[in-house]
């Protein structure tokens, strides 16, 4: 699966000086950040940082204390927990409230296929695998047709093999549509995988900004990608302290 690095010309969301507060908790402090059109970047730190909050905002699902947050582009979240309805077929939860419309079986099919799914159309989520309901969740994600993907910790829960299986599938589909993606996750191997740009947060603040200029596959036992793991192990244990 070669992949090559997408054109960057616009941006798709910004954050000027945004600060976030849960009642004397500052969770955003001051925090510059933006997308660009087809770019991959992900959310790294360690736990309570920001990261989610951040995501959250750009889904419009959380609004910033202060500073600005400009979004001009349709989102979809996937969350770490895929959030099936459990007495919903599988064709309805990729459409939920949408199931009615004229063509719904044919769009959720579409859909499906896009993330190796297809025969899984009539199925209840009971029957599904970890991996396969986090696709149906990221097909769930697509059918809005979004520019902007926003992945909360998707693939935390797979086991090694199932989230690398899931990695690919979400580059495949990066480049199929020219999505812009963010995601937060705790794995910087994941994160140098799958990122151009990678963001090391630290107590609600951009700590560090590092692009990645390794050619896609990227090899995980390079000389090149495991001497980039090690300068940002440096940075992100900086941050725990």
């Amino acid at each position: 699966m070669a992949i090559g690095n997408h054109a960057v010309p616009y941006t798709l969301a910004q954050l000027s000086n945004v600060t976030k507060h849960y009642g004397g908790n500052t969770v955003l402090n001051g925090v510059d950040f933006e997308v660009r059109k087809g770019e991959f970047v992900a959310l790294v730190g360690p736990s309570g940082t920001g990261k989610t909050t951040l995501l959250r905002i750009l889904a419009g699902l959380e609004f910033a204390n202060g500073g600005q947050a400009h979004v001009q582009s349709t989102t979809s979240v996937v969350f770490q927990d895929p959030r099936l309805i459990q007495a919903q077929r599988v064709w309805r939860n990729v459409l939920l409230d949408e199931s009615s419309r004229r063509g719904a079986r044919e769009l959720a099919k579409a859909a499906l296929r896009d993330v190796g799914l297809e025969e899984k159309l009539d199925s209840w989520p009971r029957s599904l695998s970890g991996g396969q309901a986090q696709r149906v969740a990221v097909a769930r994600a697509l059918y809005r047709q979004p520019e902007l993907l926003l992945l909360d910790e998707p693939f935390s829960a797979l086991d090694a093999f199932t989230r690398r299986g899931a990695q690919n599938l979400v580059l495949q589909l990066w480049a199929k549509y020219t999505l812009s993606v963010v995601i937060v996750t705790h794995d910087l191997e994941e994160a140098l995988v799958l990122a151009d740009r990678i963001i090391i947060l630290s107590k609600g603040r951009i700590q560090s900004e590092t692009r990645v200029d390794l050619p896609r596959d990227r090899d995980t036992t390079s000389t090149a990608f495991n001497a980039l793991k090690r300068e940002l192990l440096q940075q992100f244990s900086q941050g725990m302290h």
